[in-house]
């Protein structure tokens, strides 16, 4: 039996690397492979919904909530970001050549049926609730990323 799956860890809140994990993630799910993507502590901010949600929270975790980018139009680049100035020319620069942007990355994983992992342990960290996150997430902590990882034939960490 031939092996068809592929993991990603998806650690990073960088725009660039968001998008680079889901282009690699719907590439593998067109081709057929079952993919998952654990995000754990910066990645689950690419997670986030743009709204506030009114959660009980603790001093500390709202404070983490302030700080955090909420959502994918909200993410800076790993380098030049400039205050945000780099990742405004990304966007613009993909929208002229007609690349995809990170919101319609991520619906397009979901029409693959890509599964997508928030990571418990670094949400409680980060005083992160299922209530912020967009739906359609599964909920798990490492072990059961390993389980997947162990099987998977493709095993990326961004």
């Amino acid at each position: 039996m031939e092996n068809n799956k592929s993991t990603l860890v998806v650690f990073s809140g960088d725009l660039d690397k968001a998008i680079a994990s889901f282009i690699i993630a719907t590439g593998s799910a067109a081709m057929g492979n079952q993919v998952t993507m654990f995000f754990t502590f910066w990645g689950l901010n690419i997670l986030r919904k743009d709204q506030g949600i009114s959660v009980d929270k603790t001093f500390l975790d709202k404070m983490f909530g302030k700080m955090l980018p909420r959502g994918p139009e909200k993410l800076g680049i790993s380098k030049m970001n400039f205050g945000g100035l780099g990742a405004k020319l990304m966007k613009y620069t993909m929208k002229k050549k007609n690349i995809s942007t990170l919101q319609e990355l991520i619906e397009l994983a979901q029409e693959l049926d890509i599964k997508m992992v928030a990571c418990t342990m670094s949400m409680d960290v980060l005083g992160i609730k299922k209530e912020e996150l967009i739906d359609g997430l599964e909920y798990a902590g490492v072990a059961s990323y390993l389980a997947d990882a162990q099987e998977s034939k493709i095993n990326l960490f961004v």
